[in-house]
């Protein structure tokens, strides 16, 4: 019966559905924002619901495509109105789908002044994530990819801190910028290869010279995306501007649109010049790795910290993504729904004291466990499962990454591993400072306990983040067999890859 139903077109949709719901509520202004909460929370929680039929009636041994809808967009162009998932974007989407709800509730009491138009943002920003995740036809992948732009760029424009404008602006033009070459690129393989349906594309040969341009008018925008050293200054200065709500979607879902399409597209489209460019990848990732964990050390900005931190783990991910190896993918991709969860739960952490003491300065604060102690057990499990301790999600994505990386070469894998130590050594820092010592600020010892609304949000994200890193084969049984089909797509084009068993 489910399988009749344009099942990923209602996932996607839903949100819009809800936003035409908040545009007809009418009365004050505390009525409206009361109301506006309520219909945004039910409709992402309803979303979730209905997303979770994919995990249901998934069939994990399919090569191909799965709730596949299909109809004519622009006749006589091969330009179609096409969704599906596989084993790659389905965990994205569910990602995508539970992290929406909680954000919301992040925001219940923290936004105050025009909550009808956050809301509609978040909302109609859930509707192109799950769109560009869903999409098999890449300009409705291109459409989505840069619609995401626009909701996020407000969130941060309206609702951010003091350097909100500067912030919005820089991340909005450094991500534009990319996706105008990727737009050149995705024009070049529409007149080679005459559609832009994602498996013709994947199916079709496209010429090595060709290959090469197209590979750095992707990398362009992906890399800014995911973000990679030297393009990743945006990333800090977001955070830090956004609200807690908004880092934590930016964080959990936004960065993994650059790694998606390295594997949806890079790997298994332009095999040779992703197997050429791999040392690049590397040798900037390793950078990321290294840099920007000791750039994090030097902060005193507790968002700043953990957004630098993001990028060094998003360097984990791009070392996995081009070694080529079945577990350096399925590492990369376990990484980043496992940072997902954590960077999603860590920007929270901030976001609770932040509302209590205003302040997101490391030297406020002191001493907090003392006052708030379940908000200290819940950080530091968080601050743990970031480092990569065994038991949690972040160990086994790292661990696969550095064999994936071990087999393609042992250098990038001692280099990769060094942020492993320094990732340790700037969260216990961050830990040590904010959380134990005396309390030395007297606004410290009259902050509130954790609410329950607060837990609320806690207990899935460290439920799920327990349950990956100990039952692993959940999330890589899931992933497995679209994954082989990336790599033998690649290996068939010529690109040398390193057997996974």
């Amino acid at each position: 019966m489910i399988e009749t139903w344009p099942l990923l077109t209602i996932i996607t949709f839903l949100p819009m559905i809800g936003v035409v719901f908040l545009l007809m509520i009418r009365g004050d202004e505390e009525v409206v924002a009361r109301n506006t909460r309520n219909v945004s929370l039910w409709v992402s929680g309803f979303t979730f619901v209905v997303s979770l039929a994919l995990v249901l009636n998934f069939d994990l041994q399919a090569t191909g495509y799965q709730f596949e809808e299909r109809a004519e967009w622009l006749p006589g162009t091969g330009i179609s109105y096409h969704l599906g998932v596989d084993g790659i974007s389905m965990p994205f989407i569910l990602l995508s789908t539970l992290l929406m709800p909680l954000a919301i509730l992040a925001s219940w009491k923290a936004v105050t002044h025009r909550v009808r138009e956050y809301m509609i943002a978040f909302l109609v920003l859930e509707t192109m994530m799950i769109g560009m995740f869903a999409s098999l036809d890449m300009l409705m992948f291109y459409l989505f990819f840069e619609g995401v732009l626009i909701p996020m760029f407000i969130i941060i424009g309206v609702w951010g801190g003091a350097r909100r404008v500067y912030a919005a602006f820089k991340f909005f033009l450094y991500t534009l910028l990319g996706s105008v070459l990727m737009l050149v690129c995705m024009l070049a393989m529409y007149i080679d290869a005459g559609t832009t349906d994602i498996p013709g594309l994947t199916a079709h040969s496209f010429a090595a010279g060709m290959q090469t341009w197209l590979f750095l008018g992707f990398l362009a925008s992906f890399a800014v995306k995911v973000p990679m050293w030297p393009v990743h200054t945006w990333l800090p200065d977001a955070h830090v501007e956004a609200p807690t709500a908004g880092s934590m979607i930016l964080a959990g879902v936004l960065l993994k649109m650059g790694g998606y399409g390295f594997i949806r597209f890079s790997l298994p489209m332009f095999p040779l010049a992703s197997e050429y460019f791999a040392p690049l990848i590397f040798a900037l990732s390793i950078i990321a790795v290294i840099y920007t964990s000791l750039v994090a050390l030097a902060q005193s900005d507790m968002k700043k910290l953990i957004a630098y931190s993001s990028v060094a783990h998003m360097g984990f991910v791009t070392i996995g993504i081009f070694t080529l190896t079945e577990q350096g993918v399925a590492g990369a991709m376990f990484q980043m729904i496992s940072h997902g969860l954590v960077s999603a739960a860590l920007f929270f952490c901030v976001g609770v004291v932040y509302d209590r003491l205003h302040t997101r300065e490391i030297s406020a604060y002191g001493g907090v466990a003392a006052v708030m102690p379940r908000y200290a057990v819940f950080f530091m499990f968080m601050m743990l499962a970031s480092v990569g301790l065994p038991g949690t999600s972040g160990f086994v994505g790292e661990m696969l990454v550095l064999v994936g990386a071990w087999k393609a070469s042992s250098w990038v894998a001692l280099f990769t591993a060094t942020g492993l130590v320094l990732g340790a050594t700037y969260m216990l820092w961050l830990y040590r400072r904010v959380m134990f010592g005396k309390i030395v600020n007297a606004e410290v010892e009259a902050m509130e306990r954790i609410s329950r609304r607060e837990l609320l949000i806690f207990a899935p994200l460290t439920v799920l983040v327990l349950w990956f890193g100990i039952y692993p084969a959940s999330l890589l049984d899931v992933m497995e067999t679209s994954i082989q089909v990336v790599l033998d797509s690649a290996a068939a084009g010529g690109a040398f890859v390193i057997a996974g068993r």
